[in-house]
């Protein structure tokens, strides 16, 4: 039931503003693009400190945990980068840039990479950071009882060595021009050698576990002994879990909350109106799917997944539910911001005929399916979710909508339900992403697609330095993807964050939400 006297429908009242009108204002207000900073950023003031961070945040379960081998969400990524820190840090030019690791250099051939560890780190315990821990935590994510996310990509560390204190030297199968940026991972956070208790973690991050409910609430105080001197300005940090986007749209409005990550594309035109408010817009590798389990009928036939590719129609979608702020996606993860870009692949429209010819080769008159869906997907999906139904209706594809509970969708529909939405956060490289979601053997690979020509070319890729050759085959894995795979993508999806102007130093990042998943250490509250 609507609340006619919530400060969200206040708000918009109050904001009724025709296409053009808001194209006006949003270019006198100078909303942010991928790399580019918005106006409030560009003249912050000096940081301050002190002061209680109240964070209302999408993407929490009270199934999760701060074990960083299970991290599968965007709560648990920022819990994460609160209390502890990572090898290697991505910027806001899309750059591997030191953390915990100070340097690293490779030998020829991108085999073997010595990494220097950084030194005058201590955890949140009084222990030193030395080798050993770096060790340890890297090696959580590998062996045969790992259920990491991130084993399949760490596969190919043949062995990790220790040389002093401060030095490793990592070993490669084969070579990885990308390693540093593969090390960037926000699962690759630090912990203490041996250090098992994740029900209350130590690190090296910039706040200090003190209260946390999965799914619900979390407190963490700041470190005083913090490592980095220009982070972690605030004296505590609380998360609450707000999945519903009104909810959380209401707690910012209201004051309950500083900032919300995940903005409903319906409702960020007129949030930009209030003098309270600013909104962050950073353009990414964010993509949004329908996921076709290629392990079962009729998904397993390829002809079958090509006539629901061609019954959507992507810029209506882009138009209606993004309202602009994000880009036509082609069926494959890779963005058109990642240096690999195909940019000569043909962009798939919306064609029934083409869907009904497809059909015809799968031997079929017409197709009834039924698709989970839940706007935990993503906000709007399942907005998107009802226009497609009536697009595909016209190439003879009958779509039955299942709308699935948020709180338990990623635990008990996503990679489970045969037709489903999901999201992507994207990742820095191409190599990452297909090696994340597409890999046959990669625990995310939510399509259940395999592919021994994908999966030899995207090995072949990863070992050469030579970029030319490289962007010649991650283009013929676009490809293969778009035309093969299980994973029809319309859309990429611009990272909307909203902030209360109390909050200073906030701008935007090309990975993820909160800047990168590190907004906690990276602001201050002006008031």
């Amino acid at each position: 039931m609507k609340d006619n006297n919530s400060p969200l429908t206040k708000l918009m009242q109050d904001a009724q503003l025709s296409r053009r009108g808001f194209i006006t204002s949003a270019s006198a207000v100078g909303i942010t693009s991928a790399l580019g900073f918005s106006p409030f950023s560009a003249f912050a003031a000096e940081p301050k400190k002190g002061g209680v961070l109240k964070l209302g945040m999408s993407g929490g379960n009270t199934s999760d945990t701060l074990d960083p081998t299970l991290f599968s969400d965007w709560v648990p990524l920022n819990q994460a980068y609160m209390l502890m820190n990572g090898l290697v840090e991505i910027d806001e030019n899309n750059k591997a840039t030191p953390e915990l690791f100070s340097a690293w250099e490779a030998k020829p051939g991108a085999a073997e990479w010595v990494f220097t560890v950084r030194e005058g780190v201590t955890f949140h315990n009084g222990k030193k950071l030395d080798a050993d821990d770096i060790l340890y935590s890297i090696n959580l994510h590998r062996g045969d009882k790992s259920k990491s996310a991130i084993k399949t990509q760490l596969a190919p560390i043949s062995s990790l060595t220790k040389q002093g204190d401060n030095q490793i030297l990592i070993t490669l199968d084969s070579g990885n021009a990308d390693l540093p940026y593969l090390l960037a991972d926000y699962h690759l956070v630090v912990v203490p050698n041996g250090f098992t208790d994740w029900s209350h973690p130590v690190g090296t991050g910039g706040f200090i576990f003190d209260q946390y409910e999965p799914g619900v609430r979390s407190l963490f105080k700041r470190n005083p002994n913090y490592w980095k001197p220009d982070r972690a300005f605030v004296d505590a940090v609380e998360v609450l879990v707000i999945n519903d986007p009104t909810a959380r749209t209401n707690a910012l409005i209201s004051g309950q909350v500083h900032a919300i990550n995940r903005v409903d594309f319906k409702t960020v035109d007129f949030l930009k109106r209030s003098p309270a408010l600013n909104i962050v817009r950073s353009s990414g590798g964010q993509h949004f799917t329908f996921l076709m389990d290629c392990s079962v009928a009729p998904y397993n036939n390829n002809d079958v997944r090509m006539a629901i590719k061609h019954g959507i129609d992507r810029q209506k979608i882009l138009d209606t539910v993004l309202r602009g702020y994000g880009s036509l996606g082609n069926d494959h993860p890779i963005p058109k911001t990642d240096r690999f870009f195909k940019h000569s692949l043909e962009q798939r429209v919306y064609d029934p005929d083409k869907s009904q010819f497809y059909l015809k080769k799968a031997g079929l008159t017409n197709l009834k399916i039924e698709l989970s869906s839940s706007d935990a997907a993503f906000a709007g999906a399942l907005d998107a979710a009802a226009l497609f139904q009536g697009q595909a209706q016209k190439g003879g594809i009958q779509v039955n909508i299942k709308r699935q509970p948020a709180d338990s969708y990623w635990d008990d529909v996503w990679m489970k339900a045969p037709f489903s939405m999901g999201y992507w956060g994207g990742r820095p490289t191409a190599d990452q992403m297909f090696s994340t979601a597409y890999q046959s053997t990669a625990k995310w690979n939510d399509t259940h697609w395999k592919d021994q020509k994908f999966d030899a070319l995207l090995l072949q890729a990863r070992s050469l330095l030579d970029e030319g050759k490289r962007a010649e085959i991650y283009g013929e894995l676009q490809s293969i993807v778009r035309d093969n795979g299980g994973a029809m993508i319309p859309l990429f999806g611009d990272y909307l964050d909203a902030a209360s102007k109390k909050v200073g130093g906030i701008k935007p990042h090309p990975m993820f939400n909160f800047m990168g998943g590190r907004l906690a250490e990276r602001v201050w509250l002006e008031a």
